[in-house]
């Protein structure tokens, strides 16, 4: 099993993140709050700016940063980055996530406008979702805990692709 990185790497990334922000005020002449840098992504993603009413983080994933080091120091750092202040700048409106905008800032940081890439996650620690069980007329299906949380508090409801018939959870 890989190690995550280390205090000096995550060191590394607060100042590349500190850097990219700084250009950004820049080149847009103006300042960008300062928010939360974590290291708690797990899963198959190396990074996430999250924005959830006035509270924003940038997070990522120690253990993809720690096996593949340069490409997340090189990429994944002004990607996130630039999501964050593209938020900052346009708030919630119609922008796409990996639109026009973010991409010119991309070019701007001198960064690859790629929105992921590909990579052997075997040894990298995931999250794994529970699952519910749910039948309909034709089959037995295996249901995420979203989903599950979705259909019990009445917000969603889901159909069969093959029968097109309702899940009924299986209690």
């Amino acid at each position: 099993m890989i190690e995550p990185i280390d205090n000096s790497q995550q060191r590394q990334v607060l100042a590349r993140t500190e850097h990219f922000i700084v250009t950004a005020e820049e080149a847009l002449e103006r300042g960008f709050d300062r928010i939360p840098v974590l290291f708690d992504l797990s899963g198959t993603t190396a990074g996430m700016f999250r924005a959830h009413g006035r509270q924003r983080e940038l997070r990522y994933n120690p253990w993809i940063f720690s096996k593949y080091w340069d490409v997340n120091f090189q990429e994944t750092v002004p990607h996130e980055v630039a999501h964050y202040i593209v938020h900052e700048v346009y708030g919630f409106q119609k922008v796409k996530p990996h639109g026009e905008e973010w991409q010119a800032l991309m070019h701007y940081f001198d960064a690859d406008p790629t929105v992921t890439f590909k990579a052997d996650l075997e040894d990298i620690p995931q999250r794994r979702q529970r699952t519910h069980a749910y039948r309909c007329d034709c089959r037995d299906h295996e249901v995420s805990t979203t989903r599950h949380n979705r259909m019990l508090s009445g917000k969603g409801s889901y159909l069969c692709r093959y029968c097109n018939g309702g899940l009924v959870y299986c209690a």
